[in-house]
C-alpha cells in the first residue's frame, strides 16, 4: 500500500508535458533578465543537465588514478554528451534533426545512469547518492521526452 501511495504522489509531482505548451521548458524570465543567453541555455533541461555534469566532474576528482581512462573517462565523456546534445538538438533547424540530437541526449542519460551505478557497485559513493544521482537523470529524461513529444506535434502540424 505505502508503494502504490509514494507512486501516486510521484506522478502529481511530475511535470505534465503533455497539455502545456513551449514555455514549461525554458527557465522563469525573471532569472535570465539583462543576460545575453543562447536559446538552449534557457532550457531546465538543458540547465539541470549542465548542473549534474558539473556535480560527476566534481566526483570524479576523487576518483582513484587507475580509473582515470576507464570509468572516469567513460562517465565525463557521457555526462557532457547529456548537455552537448539537448545543444544540439535545440540549435538545429529541421524538426527531424532536432529529434535526433535530443534521442542521443536519451541514451546518454542511460550510459551515464549505468555509470553512476558501476562507481557504486566499485564502492566509490553511497548507493543513496547514486540513486539520488539517477533520479535526477530521470527527471532528465522525462522533460527531453516532453521535449520531444513537443517537437513531434509541431512538425504533424506543419
Amino acid at each position: 500500500m505505502k508503494k502504490n501511495t509514494e507512486i501516486s504522489r510521484r506522478k502529481k509531482e511530475m511535470p505534465n508535458y503533455h497539455t502545456q505548451g513551449i514555455t514549461q521548458f525554458f527557465v522563469k524570465e525573471e532569472w535570465i533578465k539583462n543576460q545575453c543567453i543562447p536559446g538552449f541555455e534557457k532550457l531546465w533541461i538543458w540547465q539541470k543537465a549542465y548542473q549534474l555534469m558539473q556535480e560527476i566532474h566534481k566526483l570524479c576528482e576523487i576518483l582513484p588514478a587507475h580509473e582515470r581512462f576507464k570509468i572516469r573517462d567513460q562517465i565525463e565523456r557521457s555526462t557532457s554528451s547529456v548537455c552537448d546534445n539537448i545543444a544540439e538538438g535545440y540549435s538545429s533547424y529541421y524538426y527531424d534533426d532536432k529529434i535526433k540530437g535530443l534521442n542521443i541526449a536519451r541514451k546518454e542519460v542511460g550510459e551515464t545512469q549505468n555509470h553512476i551505478r558501476k562507481l557504486a557497485g566499485k564502492g566509490y559513493i553511497s548507493n543513496t547518492y547514486a540513486q539520488k544521482l539517477i533520479n535526477e537523470y530521470e527527471e532528465v529524461l522525462r522533460g527531453i521526452n516532453g521535449f520531444i513529444k513537443y517537437i513531434r506535434s509541431k512538425k504533424e502540424k506543419q
